[in-house]
C-alpha cells in the first residue's frame, strides 16, 4: 500500500487548529455546493416537472426514462473530467484545480435555468441540456478527488478517515440540498412552478458558486503538494504514470470494480430509488416524499462520519466488507417495508388481487411511442399506472386482476375493475406512525451507505503514491460512480419497466454489490491507520 499523505514530513508546515477547520469547511461546504449543482437534475426529475419540460410529449415512461439518461450523460462524462482534471491536479496543484471545477459546474448550472423549454425550440432543447450536463460531468469529474485528497493531505496521523468523512457526507448533503431549495422554491413560487418557477434551483446555484469561490480562495496549497514541487517530484505526466507505476493496475482495479461500483449503487439507491419509488408506485403525494426523503437522509448523515472516524481505529476494508453483506441481506427487505409503510392499501391490493396479463406474444418496449400490438399496449397501461404485473403464455389476450377476467380492455374499465379490486392509485400521505416507519428504514438506508462509504476519500488517498494520486483516485472513482450509479436511475427503471415488478430494479443493486464484495474481499489489503506502530502478529 502505498504511504499515507500524512505519513511524510512537512518542513514545519503543520496546519493550525484553525487551519484544519477551515480546510474542512471550505472544502465540505463546496463539495455540498458542487454535488447540489449535479443532484438538481435528479430531483426534479424524480418530481416530474423536467420530463415535461424539456422532451416531448406523450409518452410518459419514455420522458421519464429520457430524462434519467439524461441524468446519467453528466455521469458518463465524469471518467473523462477525471483524467483532465486530474492530470492538471497532479501537475499544477491541488487547489487551484478545484477553483476551476467548481466553477465550471455553477456556469453550467445556471445555463439549465435559462434554456427554452421544448415546446419553444424543439429538439434544441434537449441537445443543449445534454452539453450543459456534459460540463457538469466533467467539473464533477475533478471536483471529489481534489477536495477529497486536499483534506486527506491536511490530515494529521490517524485522523485521515475521520477528517475525510466530512467530505463524504457532503455528498449527501448536496442531495438534501437540493431537495430543501426544490421544496422552498415551490412554496414561493407556487402559482407559476410548472411554467418557470422550477428554473429557480438551477439559478440558485449562481449564488452557491459566488460563496464557494470566496471560501476556497482563503485556502493555501495542500502541504504535500508543495513538498513535491518544491523537490522537483511531481509527476510529467500522472495519467500515463498511474498505468504504469508498479503495482497500481490492480489497485486501479479495485478501486473501479471493488470500491467505486459497490459503494455508489448503495448510495443512490438509498437516495434517488426511495425517492422514486415513494413518488412512483406508492402514490406518495411529491412534496411528502421529498420532504421524509430529505428527512430521512439528513437524520442519516452521523452515519458517515462515524464510520469515517471508526476506519481510523479498525481499518477501511472491514466496514466497506460488512457493509456490502449487510445491503445483500438486508436490501430488499427494507424497500418492502417502505412499501407496506407508504401506501399499505397498495401493496395489499397487489398481494391480494394480482394483476396478469395473458397473450401469444406479450412484450413491452419502453422506448416505443406506440406499442406494436394489443398486448404490448396492456403493459404500457400497466406501467404508466405504476402497478405491478405478471406475464402469462396464452392463444388469447387477457387480462385478469385477482383471478377474475377483464371483459373490457379499454382504459376506463380497466381503471374501475383495478378500483374494485382495491387499487386505489390516487396520490397519498402516509399516516405519522408509517411516515416514522419509512424514516427509520431511510435511515438504515443510509447506514449501508455510510458504512462504505464513510471511509472512502481516506482508504482511495492512502491507495496510491503522492505525485500521481489526485489522477489515481479520480480516474476509477468516477469511472465506477459515472457508470454503475450514474446509470443506475435509468437501468432500474427499465428493468421495471420490462418485468412489471416495481421492486424488480433493486437487482442491478444487488449484482454489482456482489460483484464489489468479491473484488475487495479479494484484492483490498487492510490497513489498520494509526499514530502508533502496529504490533506485530503473534508467532
Amino acid at each position: 500500500m502505498a504511504n499515507n499523505a500524512t505519513d511524510l514530513p512537512r518542513d514545519g508546515e503543520e496546519p493550525s487548529t484553525h487551519d484544519i477547520k477551515l480546510v474542512i469547511g471550505a472544502s465540505s461546504l463546496g463539495t455540498i455546493f458542487e454535488w447540489y449543482d449535479f443532484f438538481i437534475w435528479g430531483t426534479l426529475t424524480a418530481s416530474g416537472i423536467l420530463q415535461a419540460s424539456f422532451f416531448p410529449s406523450g409518452n410518459n415512461v419514455l420522458a421519464t426514462l429520457l430524462a434519467w439518461a439524461t441524468f446519467a450523460v453528466g455521469f458518463a462524462f465524469r471518467p473523462l473530467g477525471a483524467i483532465l482534471f486530474g492530470y492538471l491536479g497532479d501537475r499544477l496543484g491541488r487547489k487551484y484545480t478545484f477553483l476551476v471545477t467548481i466553477t465550471l459546474m455553477g456556469v453550467a448550472t445556471a445555463g439549465i435555468g435559462f434554456i427554452p423549454g421544448y415546446a419553444v425550440i424543439g429538439a434544441a432543447a434537449p441537445i443543449l441540456i445534454i452539453a450543459l450536463r456534459i460540463a457538469q460531468g466533467l467539473a464533477l469529474g475533478g471536483e471529489y478527488g481534489g477536495a477529497a485528497i486536499y483534506v486527506a493531505e491536511h490530515s494529521p496521523p490517524g485522523k485521515a478517515g475521520f477528517y475525510t468523512s466530512f467530505i463524504q457526507a457532503s455528498v449527501a448533503g448536496g442531495f438534501i440540498l437540493s431537495l430543501a431549495v426544490v421544496l422552498t422554491a415551490q412554496a414561493i413560487f407556487a402559482p407559476v412552478w410548472t411554467d418557470w418557477g422550477w428554473r429557480v434551483p438551477f439559478l440558485f446555484s449562481i449564488l452557491l458558486l459566488a460563496v464557494s469561490l470566496y471560501m476556497r480562495l482563503k485556502l493555501s496549497e495542500s502541504p504535500v503538494f508543495k513538498k513535491m514541487r518544491a523537490e522537483g517530484e511531481t509527476s510529467p505526466n500522472p495519467f500515463l504514470e498511474s498505468f504504469t507505476w508498479p503495482g497500481n493496475k490492480k489497485r486501479l482495479f479495485v478501486a473501479l470494480f471493488g470500491i467505486a461500483a459497490g459503494l455508489t449503487v448503495i448510495w443512490y439507491t438509498a437516495m434517488f430509488s426511495v425517492l422514486s419509488f415513494l413518488q412512483g408506485p406508492m402514490r406518495v403525494e411529491p412534496t411528502t416524499a421529498q420532504l421524509i426523503t430529505g428527512g430521512g437522509a439528513m437524520a442519516g448523515l452521523f452515519w458517515f462520519i462515524l464510520f469515517g472516524r471508526l476506519s481510523d481505529r479498525i481499518g477501511r476494508k472491514k466496514p466497506i466488507v460488512i457493509g456490502y453483506i449487510l445491503t445483500l441481506l438486508l436490501l430488499f427487505p427494507i424497500f418492502w417495508l417502505i412499501g407496506n409503510a407508504a401506501n399499505p392499501g397498495l401493496e395489499e391490493a397487489a398481494r391480494r388481487a394480482p394483476v396478469v396479463v395473458s397473450g401469444p406474444e406479450c412484450r413491452y418496449d419502453p422506448f416505443a411511442a406506440k406499442q406494436k400490438d394489443a398486448c404490448g399496449q396492456l403493459l404500457d397501461y400497466f406501467s404508466k399506472k405504476g402497478v405491478s404485473y405478471d406475464t402469462a403464455q396464452a392463444s388469447d389476450i387477457d387480462v385478469t386482476i385477482g383471478g377474475r377476467r377483464v371483459a373490457d380492455t379499454s382504459p376506463a374499465s380497466l381503471d374501475a375493475a383495478l378500483a374494485e379490486a382495491g387499487y386505489d392509485l390516487s396520490q397519498t400521505i402516509p399516516p405519522v406512525g408509517n411516515i416514522v416507519i419509512i424514516l427509520l428504514a431511510i435511515v438504515a438506508l443510509s447506514a449501508l451507505a455510510g458504512i462504505t462509504y464513510g471511509p472512502v476519500a481516506a482508504l482511495l488517498s492512502e491507495m496510491f503514491p503522492p505525485r500521481i494520486r489526485y489522477s489515481s483516485m479520480s480516474i476509477p472513482y468516477h469511472f465506477g460512480t459515472g457508470y454503475f450509479g450514474g446509470f443506475l436511475p435509468f437501468i432500474s427503471q427499465y428493468i421495471v419497466a420490462r418485468t412489471g415488478d416495481v421492486h424488480a430494479g433493486l437487482w442491478y443493486t444487488m449484482g454489482v454489490v456482489a460483484m464489489a464484495l468479491l473484488v475487495t474481499l479479494w484484492g483490498l489489503k487492510e490497513t489498520v491507520p494509526s499514530a502508533k506502530p502496529v504490533p506485530p502478529a503473534e508467532p
